[in-house]
C-alpha cells in the first residue's frame, strides 16, 4: 500500500479532527438521545416559505441565479445585511459561512507563531482553524469579577509580549458562548476593546447567536465599541438554515480586501442561488416572523432543559444558565473526567460533548457541552434522566 506521508505538507500536522464531527461520522443522532451537536431543530426551517421563495428567485433572477457571482457577495444580500445592522455597504463581504470567515481572518492575518487570544473555553472550529495554521493560541477562563477577569487578560497579553511574540487578534463570541452559552457585559466589551487599543491588536467578533435571546436586553456589539478594529462575523445557519452555507463579515474595507482577495482563490464567491433566497427572506421580512417562532420553540426547550437538570442531575453538578443561544456548559466535580465518561454515556445511548476539546490548554476534563436545540422536548426530558442516572452510578460507584 502507497505510503503518502512523506507528501504532505507541514501543516497537516497542525490538523486535528473534530470531536464533534467524528461523533455524527458514527452514530445516527435520530437513534440516541443527543445533545452532543449545534444542529438547528428541522422545526425551524420555514419550508413553505423557501420553497415559495426559491420560486420567486428563479422567476425573478432566471439563469443569473445559477452563473458565477461577486467574490464580495451579490449585492442584493450585501445590502440586505447592511441595512440590518446599520453598516455602510462598503463593509460587508458576504461569506460561504461564518466558519469561513474565521478562517479566511486567520488565513490573512496570522503568521506562524503569531498569537491569537480567546476565551477559555472556545469554539471549537475556531480552535481547528487557528492550529492549522499554527497560530500560538492563549486562552483566558472567565471570572465574574471584573479586576481578576481584567488582570487575566493583562497577563497573558503581558506574557505573550514578554516572550517576543505579536498578538494578532482576539476571538471572542460574546453573545451566548458556543460552549458555555454566557454572555459578556457590557463593561467587559469595553475593557476588551481597551486591552486591543491600547496593545494594537485586532479582535474577531463571531455572533452566530446573538439574534436567539430569549430573555434580558441586547448588549451592543463589540464591533459598535470600535468598528475600524472589530470584525464582526455573522451567520444564516442559526437563524435561517445551515444548509445555506452564508455568513457575513463586517469590517474595515482595508481589511476586507484582503479578505476578498484571499477568498477569489478559495472558491471565487459565495452561493449565488442561495444569496438571493436569503437577500429575499430578510428583504420581504420573513426570516425575522420564522425568527420569532424559532425563539419561542428555542426558550421553551431551554428552559425545560434547565428545569429537569434542576430536578434530576447528582448533587456536585453545576450548569450555566444562558439568556440564548443553543449550548449549556455542566461543571462535574473535580476528579470527573468526561472524555473517560463519554463510551459509558454513548453505550447506554446518550451523547454530549467532552468540555476539554474546547479548551486550549486541554484543560476542562471535568465539564462538558449539552445543545438544547436539536431534539424533542420528550427526548431532552428523556435524555436528561437518563444522563443524570448514568452520572449518579458513575459518582457515587459504592452507593
Amino acid at each position: 500500500m502507497a505510503d503518502y506521508n512523506h507528501m504532505f505538507s507541514e501543516d497537516v500536522g497542525s490538523f486535528f479532527r473534530s470531536p464533534v464531527r467524528e461523533i455524527f461520522k458514527k452514530v445516527d443522532l435520530n437513534s440516541i438521545y443527543s445533545f452532543a451537536g449545534g444542529y438547528p431543530s428541522a422545526e425551524t426551517f420555514p419550508m413553505e416559505e423557501i420553497r415559495r421563495t426559491m420560486s420567486e428567485v428563479i422567476d425573478k433572477y432566471q439563469g443569473k441565479a445559477f452563473q458565477y457571482g461577486a467574490t464580495q457577495g451579490v449585492i442584493e444580500l450585501r445590502e440586505a445585511v447592511a441595512q440590518r445592522y446599520g453598516v455602510p455597504v462598503e463593509r460587508v463581504q458576504i461569506t460561504s459561512s461564518s466558519q469561513q470567515g474565521i478562517d479566511v481572518c486567520t488565513r490573512v492575518l496570522v503568521n506562524p507563531g503569531d498569537v491569537i487570544l480567546t476565551s477559555s473555553p472556545s469554539y471549537l472550529g475556531a480552535l481547528q482553524s487557528f492550529c492549522s495554521y499554527r497560530a500560538d493560541i492563549r486562552g483566558v477562563a472567565h471570572s465574574d469579577d471584573m479586576e481578576t477577569y481584567r488582570a487575566s487578560w493583562e497577563k497573558v497579553i503581558s506574557d505573550a509580549l514578554s516572550d517576543g511574540r505579536k498578538i494578532k487578534f482576539l476571538y471572542m463570541i460574546p453573545d451566548f458562548q458556543n460552549p458555555s452559552g454566557e454572555s459578556l457585559t457590557l463593561e467587559e466589551r469595553k475593557m476588551l476593546v481597551s486591552l486591543a487599543q491600547e496593545h494594537d491588536f485586532l479582535i474577531v467578533e463571531d455572533s452566530p447567536y446573538r439574534e436567539l435571546r430569549y430573555e434580558g436586553e441586547h448588549i451592543p456589539t463589540m464591533y459598535s465599541l470600535d468598528p475600524d478594529r472589530v470584525i464582526h462575523l455573522g451567520s444564516f445557519s442559526k437563524i435561517f438554515a445551515p444548509g445555506f452555507r452564508l455568513g457575513w463579515a463586517i469590517a474595515h474595507p482595508d481589511i476586507l480586501d484582503k479578505i476578498y482577495v484571499c477568498k477569489q482563490s478559495l472558491d471565487l464567491c459565495p452561493p449565488v442561488f442561495d444569496q438571493y433566497v436569503a437577500a429575499e427572506f430578510l428583504s420581504s421580512g420573513r426570516l425575522d416572523e420564522n425568527l420569532s417562532r424559532t425563539i419561542q420553540l428555542y426558550k421553551g426547550k431551554r428552559d425545560l432543559l434547565l428545569g429537569l437538570l434542576e430536578e434530576h442531575m447528582p448533587e456536585g453538578v453545576r450548569w450555566t444558565r444562558p439568556e440564548g443561544g443553543l449550548f449549556l456548559f455542566l461543571t462535574m466535580p473535580e476528579g470527573f473526567d468526561a472524555v473517560r465518561f463519554y463510551d459509558t454515556a454513548l453505550d447506554a445511548g446518550v451523547a454530549y460533548v467532552a468540555g476539554e476539546f474546547f479548551h486550549p490548554d486541554g484543560s476542562g476534563k471535568n465539564t462538558m457541552r449539552m445543545n438544547f436545540s436539536f431534539m424533542s422536548c420528550e427526548k431532552i426530558a428523556e435524555g436528561i434522566k437518563l444522563l443524570a442516572s448514568l452520572l449518579e452510578d458513575y459518582l457515587t460507584p459504592d452507593a
